[in-house]
């Protein structure tokens, strides 16, 4: 259950993580509003996907965005916080434009150990019923 909640969030963080390099490496911005774009929009896609898959159980919008907050928010947090430092510190990753296989390389690579990290975080919160526990009483 740990592994499929980390996934979920994997995806929700991955596509936003990818769309903000991309949108502000394609407009030239500098590494800090970059990195900021990336982490609001993995947050934004991480919840919307919880949100989705709540809001198709008959919730209402209000609970089923209580629910994806308290479901995502140490996860996202935990995979962002991973993913964001591995770039950080990895050499030349953070001047590798959208042309060069640094810039998808150490992405792919962080988001890797951004998973592994972040899974035993799930299994925890999942363990003590909190995380996607709460969410899979939503589903059917």
């Amino acid at each position: 259950m740990a592994v499929r909640a980390t996934l979920h969030c994997l995806t929700g963080c991955a596509i936003g993580e990818v769309l903000g390099m991309v949108i502000g490496t394609a407009l030239g911005w500098g590494n800090v509003p970059t990195t900021v774009l990336a982490i609001v929009l993995a947050f934004f896609f991480g919840y919307s996907l919880t949100l989705r898959g709540v809001l198709k159980a008959g919730v209402g919008f209000r609970t089923a965005f209580r629910v994806a907050l308290a479901a995502d928010t140490l996860s996202i947090a935990v995979m962002e916080l991973i993913d964001n430092g591995v770039i950080v510190l990895w050499p030349d990753a953070m001047d590798a434009g959208l042309a060069d296989a640094l810039f998808w390389f150490s992405l792919a690579v962080s988001l890797v150990i951004a998973f592994m990290v972040t899974t035993p975080v799930n299994k925890w919160m999942i363990g003590r019923g909190k995380g996607h526990a709460v969410v899979h009483g939503y589903h059917h």
